[in-house]
């Protein structure tokens, strides 16, 4: 007895990084993760290595069914190692990792939005051909066939990653024809980045089978139309306990460098998005405000209300690696707690 094994990776490309995979074949009929074997692949095509020394390793560090294959398949998502078991310098999760464990005792939280845009060939789907729809305003959670586009797509995509056992907690039709959102979370920050990489992957893998392709672009329409991020909800153990801790974490994201810090670590194009239009506040400035979605960072009316709760950053891209976003904030933040001695 076989089963097959799809080993995923995110590759070197810049200035944003691609998913890679190809398909191992294992003897038996499962697996648990320690028990999978590491594996090879040829840096020199994925943008990681010269010709002359192409190795590279893939760890094994997150498996779940594969909703696609069905049976004893599985999904198995990969750091890039160096062939002497380092962190190649295009592995952002070992980053994470340290980070996550030094504040582990604050017991940070995410949820991410991920926004992205079908494209049938160079349009949009929904946009006519050689034209534009009606301005946006309707198709936002909207209904009918005049206004959603690709709902098949995405129905088929929310229940591959139910069945791959990946902690999404919703979808919905965004602000743009052919454009949608779907959020993972609230899980730790290596549980999250793992399974919203997985999802990207079951999205572009699930679309292949309707013909039609998904992109991350921030902003894959110029003019009058929103962009696509990944809204960052986040929080601590002090911030789910009091408000204090709300405020001092939206203060410490706004001192020194740390507005310019974290956007440039947001995605690619992030100026073409964060115009300060759209649901945007400009790339350049910080802000923080209750109910706010023109903000930098949002506080949920209900947070104020509560006294306690999480925080929304609404500036990384929807092409964000989600290993970065997830360590700025946690580092970031969790810092300006301790040593305000709000853990």
């Amino acid at each position: 007895m076989t089963f097959k094994a799809e080993y995923i990776w995110i590759d070197g490309t810049e200035p944003t990084a691609k998913l890679r995979s190809k398909t191992k074949i294992l003897p038996g009929t499962s697996a648990d993760l320690a028990e999978l074997p590491i594996w090879g692949f040829d840096g020199s095509s994925t943008n990681q290595a010269e010709g002359h020394a192409s190795d590279c390793v893939l760890k094994p560090v997150f498996s779940c069914p594969d909703p696609i294959r069905g049976g004893d398949d599985i999904l198995v998502l990969c750091e890039v190692l160096n062939t002497d078991m380092t962190p190649h310098s295009s592995n952002t999760r070992a980053a994470l990792a340290e980070v996550a464990e030094k504040f582990a005792a604050q017991e940070p939280v995410f949820g991410i939005e991920q926004e992205y845009t079908f494209f049938e060939g160079d349009r949009p789907l929904g946009f006519p051909a050689g034209g534009f729809p009606a301005p946006q305003g309707g198709y936002y959670c909207g209904v009918g066939a005049d206004e959603i586009h690709g709902r098949d797509v995405v129905e088929a995509h929310l229940e591959n990653c139910l069945q791959a056992g990946l902690g999404i907690s919703g979808i919905n039709a965004e602000v743009m024809p052919g454009q949608w959102e779907f959020q993972v979370g609230p899980l730790a920050p290596l549980e999250v980045a793992d399974q919203l990489w997985v999802a990207r992957w079951l999205l572009y893998r699930t679309a292949e089978d309707f013909e039609v392709s998904a992109t991350l672009d921030p902003k894959p329409v110029k003019g009058d139309w929103n962009g696509a991020g990944a809204h960052t909800n986040f929080s601590t153990k002090a911030m789910r306990e009091g408000y204090e801790a709300i405020i001092t974490a939206c203060e410490s994201l706004g001192e020194g460098s740390k507005p310019l810090d974290h956007v440039k670590n947001y995605g690619a194009g992030i100026d073409d998005r964060l115009t300060g239009l759209h649901e945007t506040a400009p790339w350049n400035e910080y802000s923080y405000g209750v109910s706010d979605r023109g903000a930098s960072v949002r506080i949920p009316w209900q947070v104020e209300k509560d006294g306690k709760g999480y925080i929304e950053d609404r500036r990384p891209n929807a092409n964000v690696d989600p290993y970065v976003v997830t360590r700025l904030l946690v580092d970031t933040c969790c810092t300006a707690l301790e040593k305000a001695g709000q853990v």
